[in-house]
């Protein structure tokens, strides 16, 4: 079975930049990708992201660009962790991995999210917090 066209999309990207902003993001959009059976209350993520919202506020220019390691993608981090969410985005990354099979770039970058379950747990809400935020749209 080949790689997903955006799985491709992704290491040709990952391959021509191999930039650190690059990589963050496609570490948030493995995380997504990864996460897709992580239950999040709609409710529950939005009152996290409005925290998030005001962390990021508090800390200076609130249209700058989210960092993994921020006060807001902590903030939301903390707020929304349990052990049955975390666990299922762990296993989403292990299934990410199989459906990487051939991509080096992507491999490596889900390889980094699989032995760092904290920094997977961060991507994951900043891919969260994105959506809640660009939902106003």
């Amino acid at each position: 079975m080949s790689p997903a066209p955006w799985l491709v999309k992704l290491e040709r990207s990952l391959a021509e930049d191999e930039g650190t902003e690059e990589l963050a993001t496609a570490l948030v959009v493995l995380a997504s990708v990864a996460g897709r059976d992580v239950h999040v209350d709609e409710a529950e993520a939005r009152a996290a992201a409005r925290r998030a919202l005001l962390l990021l506020s508090t800390g200076g220019d609130p249209a700058r660009g989210l960092d993994l390691h921020g006060r807001a993608v902590t903030g939301m981090a903390d707020d929304l962790r349990s052990v049955d969410r975390q666990l299922a985005l762990e296993d989403g990354v292990r299934q990410l991995r199989l459906e990487a099979e051939g991509l080096p770039h992507v491999s490596e970058a889900l390889h980094a999210l699989a032995q760092t379950p904290d920094v997977a747990w961060r991507a994951y809400a900043a891919a969260l917090l994105v959506e809640e935020l660009g939902g106003d749209d």
